[in-house]
Order: C-alpha cells, then sequence, then structure tokens
C-alpha cells in the first residue's frame, strides 16, 4: 500500500525537520520594520499600544504553530486578549519571574515534541523572535496562575459531583466528542504508517486532523472527516479513558498501537451531562470473518450481509455450512475486549455493523456487530482522573467568562 505523505502538518515541526531557514533572518526583519513603521501603534488596550510588528510578529507564530483560521484576524484578537490579561494580572501584583517563562516555554515545546532549544531553534528560523515567544509564554503563565487562584477553591468538584460524572450515581455522566483516524498496517506499510500517525499526532488545528482521516481513516467517520457524534466516557474501552480526559480540546492523542492498525483521537469538547451513563459488565458481539480484506468484493458481500441481517443471532444463518471458525459469538468484560474492537463497539447501537477492522494482515474483513449490553452499576479508578477533568472544565468556564467581562469593560481603539 503507498501512502501519500504530503498532508500538511505543522509547519514549525516540518521546518525543523527539513532544516529550511524560512522567512528574513530576524537582524535584517527589524531593520526593514523601522523603515516601513512597524513598531507604530496600530490598537491601543486601555492606553496600551500594540504595534504593527507584534501583529506580524504573532501571525507568522500562529502559522508556525499550525493554528487554524486566518492568522492576521487571529493575531489581533490574541493580542488584544494579552494585553486584558496582563492588565489583570498587575492588578493582583501577580509576579512571573523568568523561571515561569522559561517553565512555559518547555510546556509548549513539549506539545511539538521537541526540546526548548530546538523549538526555539525553529521560532527562530521561522522569522520569529525569542521576544516574541517569551512574551506568549509569559501571558499564559501569568493568566493560568491568576485564574487559578482566584477560581481554584470553587472549581474543585465534590464527591457526589464526582459520582455524577462517572455514572456510579446513576444521574449523569461525563460525554466526549471525538475524532478518530484508524490508519490500517500492514508490514509492508508499517513505516510509513508510523511517519505519518507521529505526524498527525502533532496537529492541534481541527481542519487538518479532519483532512487526514478524511484520507486515511479506514472506518466509515472518514466520510465526516472523523468525526464522531457525542459518547459517554464508559463507552470507551477503559485504557482508552484517561488518555481521553488528559486531552484539552484540539488535542491530539498520541498514535495508540492497535491490531493492524493504528489509532489517533482527537478531543473536540467534553462535557458533564444529566443523563444517566450506565457502565457495562458484559458486552455481547459477534465476528464474521470474510476472505479478501477492505477489496470492494469483500466490502461489497458484508454491505448485503447487513442489509439482509437484523440481529447477531441472524448470522448463524450466514454462517452455516462454512468453517466454525468463520463466525465468532462473544460475550466480554470491558476490560477484556480488544481495544480496536472495543472502540468500534463504542459507536454502535445494538444490531449495528462495522466493517472498520481487518485480520491477517489486511487479508480478512471483519464483520463486527453489536448482540448488546448487560449494564452493572459499579464505581471503578477514574475518580481522580474525572474529578480533574471536571475541574479543568470549571476553570476554563470562569476564565472565558472574565476575559469576557474584561473585554466588555476594555476601550479598545483601532488607529
Amino acid at each position: 500500500m503507498q501512502l501519500n505523505l504530503t498532508f500538511r502538518f505543522s509547519p514549525l515541526t516540518r521546518r525543523l525537520r527539513s532544516g529550511l531557514v524560512v522567512g528574513l533572518a530576524l537582524s535584517t526583519f527589524a531593520g526593514i520594520a523601522t523603515a516601513q513603521g512597524l513598531f507604530a501603534p496600530v490598537i491601543t488596550v486601555n492606553d496600551q499600544v500594540i504595534t504593527r510588528y507584534e501583529l506580524e510578529q504573532r501571525a507568522e507564530f500562529l502559522k508556525l504553530l499550525g493554528a487554524p483560521g486566518n492568522p492576521d484576524v487571529m493575531a489581533r484578537e490574541a493580542l488584544i486578549e494579552d494585553r486584558l490579561k496582563m492588565q489583570a494580572v498587575k492588578l493582583y501584583d501577580l509576579e512571573v519571574t523568568p523561571e515561569d517563562i522559561e517553565t512555559g516555554i518547555e510546556e509548549l515545546s513539549s506539545r511539538a515534541q521537541l526540546s526548548p532549544e530546538e523549538f526555539i531553534k525553529a521560532v527562530e528560523e521561522g522569522g520569529v523572535s525569542v521576544e516574541t515567544l517569551r512574551d506568549f509564554a509569559k501571558v499564559n503563565v501569568a493568566w493560568r496562575e491568576l485564574v487559578r487562584g482566584l477560581y481554584l477553591s470553587r472549581s474543585r468538584p465534590s464527591d457526589t459531583e464526582i459520582d455524577r460524572a462517572i455514572g456510579s450515581g446513576g444521574s449523569g455522566g461525563v460525554r466526549v466528542l471525538l475524532s478518530e483516524l484508524i490508519i490500517p498496517v500492514t508490514p509492508q506499510t508499517q513505516e510509513q504508517v508510523d511517519e505519518l500517525a507521529a505526524q498527525v499526532s502533532q496537529v492541534s488545528s481541527f481542519a487538518a486532523f479532519s483532512d487526514a482521516a478524511s484520507k486515511y481513516s479506514a472506518t466509515q467517520t472518514r466520510t465526516n472527516g472523523g468525526r464522531m457524534d457525542w459518547i459517554n466516557l464508559n463507552d470507551l474501552p477503559p485504557g482508552l479513558r484517561p488518555v481521553i480526559l488528559a486531552l484539552t480540546p484540539g488535542e491530539v492523542t498520541d498514535p495508540i498501537p492497535l491490531p493492524e492498525a493504528v489509532a489517533l483521537f482527537q478531543l473536540r469538547d467534553i462535557k458533564e451531562s444529566a443523563v444517566t451513563t450506565p457502565r457495562y459488565s458484559t458486552i455481547d458481539y459477534a465476528l464474521y470473518y470474510l476472505p479478501g480484506g477492505r477489496t470492494s468484493e469483500a466490502l461489497g458481500t458484508a454491505a448485503r450481509i447487513s442489509r439482509d441481517i437484523d440481529t447477531c443471532d441472524d448470522l448463524y444463518g450466514i454462517a452455516k455450512g462454512q468453517p466454525a471458525t468463520q463466525l465468532e459469538m462473544l460475550s466480554q468484560k470491558p476490560s477484556e475486549i480488544p481495544r480496536d474492537v472495543a472502540v468500534e463497539l463504542a459507536k454502535l447501537d445494538e444490531g449495528e455493523i462495522s466493517t472498520a477492522l481487518t485480520r491477517s494482515n489486511g487479508q480478512t474483513l471483519v464483520l463486527l456487530m453489536m448482540c448488546g449490553r448487560t449494564a452493572e452499576s459499579n464505581e471503578e479508578a477514574t475518580r481522580e482522573q474525572v474529578a480533574q477533568s471536571l475541574l479543568q472544565q470549571r476553570l476554563t468556564a470562569y476564565a472565558d467568562s472574565y476575559l469576557d467581562q474584561l473585554h466588555a469593560d476594555a476601550t479598545i481603539v483601532e488607529r
């Protein structure tokens, strides 16, 4: 299988890997900037100015980070917000030390899977000054500490709220909105797929991940850019839940190895639901194996079978006279189900079918059918993970509300 690896990923990582020096040298850029009046103020936020140079630097930095949207518009909005945030930080006499800024740069570089030195080098090669990077890190660190100082105590969830979130109280649960990318793997394509998956794991753009899913994913969601519907956290494989909870919207998991595939998930949103989300003691499902892998013939046969059956028991008639290994009917605990199967089952209601999986190095297509779930009331050891997720959601909500208030009260003048 020949994969096209020309997908557009984070320019920052691509510049570092390729060794290309993109943009003008900073010294040259600064000289030209003065001549063109780039250091003249273009926006005033409560009497604090934003220069054209700052706007252009932030726009270039956003391009390097692979941020979605119009970089010029986003730079303007981001710098206005930065001024408002730092004015609030000054109001509360919060000090940001050089060590705090270095920590912020380390966090940024780790997201790009680079060392701080490599990250700074790539930023400079992209035409962005180190001062711009430090200012960006300073605002992020300062605002986070201010928000935690103001709202941490009132954001901590109670035991009852945690119970409700994990479903043990029977009245609520955590729901997540994900996009998925499942890339089939054979021994011949392993290296290419690993490279592709590593690149996708670094994107932060919803559009970029969607584009990758449309091109490379083997699941039915590829026609929708990999976007899944809201799903209960408890329906995901147990080992995947903490991985998803550790994400913030826009972030992508590291590549997750599956049988004959590699999976990546991007978190689009997360919320606490008032709808009951039961846990399950066992899940019943069927696996019917078709020779030919993902050939049009095998997929066509799977489509015809899907149209002809309504329940898992109907598969016994389809498999009649065939080897016993052709059909498997299983009833397993969620923790016992193979991860790739569990991910697909999480998307299915009773009687629904998936044809996303293969076996035998891609030579066998798996027709997977959900037969039923047996609910139970239990309390797995995910309390700390759920509590942290709820805490971050509430801090984010408080931060957004406070920033909206600062924006509404501000005097912003564009020249």
